[in-house]
């Protein structure tokens, strides 16, 4: 009997962690082919001297997107990063977005990009740590500040055309493994 209890109360709890995110839109967790949706991107595109690359593993029966590599401001670069289109009226309802993420202790960047961003230089940042235990990092689209005051000042949802992840904007040694991004409502 205890054991069916316990089966029983694991299967509760991850019923409910499970419904935090029951409204979740665009989730992707790095399965099926990840490396079609997702492209590596590094300074490199504007004559910036970063190294890096995205590699996608299978931990146990978790599919991970890993960003590793050396970001360099030298030449006037700073970043690599991964990103995928998001389809118009996917996120229309959006009031977030959310990563399971774990690395190596520094801050990384959401770079979201809209229908309003038309040069490559633009975006919407917001900030994020890791740290070197798996942890869901929520961040509200209220947060995410504009690359230039040629944008709006605040992300229209519905707007949204890509999500990058980003290490970006100092020298630095960068490792961040993703298993999970999603827009909430």
């Amino acid at each position: 009997m205890a054991v069916v209890s316990i089966k029983l109360l694991i299967g509760l709890t991850w019923m409910l962690v499970g419904s935090a995110f029951a409204d979740d839109m665009l989730v992707d967790q790095f399965d099926s082919a990840p490396e079609s949706r997702w492209s590596y991107v590094s300074d490199q595109v504007m004559g910036g001297v970063s190294q890096g690359n995205a590699v996608y593993l299978q931990e146990g029966s978790e599919s991970i997107a890993r960003l590793a590599g050396s970001v360099s401001t030298d030449n006037n670069g700073g970043f690599i990063q991964i990103r995928r289109e998001v389809a118009k009226g996917s996120v229309d309802d959006a009031a977030g977005i959310y990563l399971k993420v774990r690395g190596n202790s520094q801050a990384y960047y959401i770079h979201l990009r809209t229908a309003g961003t038309m040069l490559p230089w633009q975006y919407y940042q917001a900030e994020f740590e890791v740290a070197a235990d798996w942890q869901v990092i929520r961040i509200p689209l209220s947060d995410f500040q504009p690359s230039s005051f040629w944008l709006s000042a605040a992300v229209n949802a519905s707007s949204i055309r890509s999500v990058g992840i980003v290490a970006y904007g100092r020298d630095h040694e960068a490792e961040v493994n993703v298993a999970e991004v999603g827009f909430y409502q």
